[in-house]
């Protein structure tokens, strides 16, 4: 009688019963779903990487920095600005995209992240794989910038001039395939004009040789572009938008001035795919709250941003649209990377 308690024992460890069988793989699945909530109860413990994809002092970064202070109050963390410039911003991307999906790395992302995808053949990561979004930090509206020397005063007056000569008016841009390049496209085709593009290694650069009048034009934000217009060494002619800028009344709409073009500059976070759900709810929620304060709305107006919070689902649906839009461009003008 003894052995055969034994021998039951052994038949249990070896081959246990079906009933026992489920009671155990039930008791596994919940031991691994209460891991990850229990982790996420406790994030944020420790300080959150902003990983910005260009150097310091450009528009990403100038918005970044604005943010920190206000996410990192309201998820209970520091938050450490990270500039990783290089290849385009995809140094940085990547970056971002082989972080561990934990909530303590994003990438603050903005409208070249839908462009890169139609100007490389390969690319080290996938913009709708590897990748989730999770809000939207603001938009800003497209401008065209012309040195004071132009004989324009306005987008319509430069595009007249573009057609009575082709070719011989310069626009610089943050290099091929940059926002400011696909804008000059976009001025181009709505336009019926030829300008001659002149990439440079960043925006920054480019604005520089347009207030020193080595090129004629610009198209930019006003965030990339205020102190120089703020001192008069550029002037703006027309900006993509629906309506003027609360901020520079004074410079017309391009529909305004028979120009059907509209078009917008716009950031937010991304946060490495299969990061968990309630972390990118969390942060999506934190945001509104953080671009509300009163002391943000001024700061924010001066650079021409309007804040958005759109959460997920529209981020990433805001986001397909432009890879779609701006693939089509990059195929009809013959843009690849350089």
């Amino acid at each position: 009688m003894h052995e055969d308690h034994r021998d039951l024992h052994r038949r249990l460890v070896r081959a246990p019963s079906p009933r026992l069988r489920r009671r155990a793989l039930l008791g596994v699945a919940g031991a691994a779903l209460a891991a990850p909530a229990l982790a996420q109860s406790d994030w944020p413990s420790r300080s959150i990487r902003l990983i910005v994809p260009f150097a310091p002092g450009g528009s990403s970064d100038v918005l970044a920095r604005l943010i920190q202070p206000g996410l990192g109050a309201a998820l209970g963390q520091s938050v450490i600005v990270e500039n990783r410039s290089g290849a385009g911003s995809m140094l940085g991307t990547e970056a971002v995209a082989r972080s561990a999906p934990d909530g303590y790395t994003f990438l603050l992302a903005d409208l070249p992240y839908a462009i890169v995808p139609a100007l490389q053949a390969r690319m080290p990561y996938d913009v709708e794989k590897d990748l989730v979004p999770v809000v939207m930090v603001g938009a800003a509206p497209l401008l065209i910038f012309g040195h004071p020397s132009l004989p324009a005063r306005n987008a319509a007056e430069f595009a007249a001039l573009a057609r009575a000569r082709p070719g011989h008016y310069t626009y610089g841009s943050g290099g091929v395939g940059a926002a400011s390049h696909m804008m000059g496209e976009l001025f181009q085709i709505a336009t019926n004009t030829q300008l001659t593009h002149v990439p440079y290694r960043g925006g920054g650069p480019a604005i520089q040789d347009l207030a020193a009048g080595n090129l004629n034009t610009v198209f930019v934000t006003v965030a990339s572009a205020a102190p120089q217009l703020a001192s008069g060494q550029i002037r703006g002619l027309g900006v993509m938008a629906e309506q003027r800028m609360r901020s520079h009344p004074d410079i017309p709409t391009f529909r305004e001035q028979g120009i059907d073009l509209v078009a917008e500059h716009w950031w937010g976070l991304l946060a490495p795919a299969r990061t968990p759900e309630p972390i990118i709810q969390r942060v999506a929620a934190a945001m509104p709250g953080v671009l509300g304060t009163p002391e943000m709305g001024p700061r924010l107006e001066a650079l021409a941003v309007i804040p958005r919070s759109d959460g997920p689902g529209p981020f990433a649906e805001r986001i397909r649209q432009d890879i779609r839009r701006y693939g089509e461009i990059a195929r009809s003008r013959g843009i690849t990377a350089q």
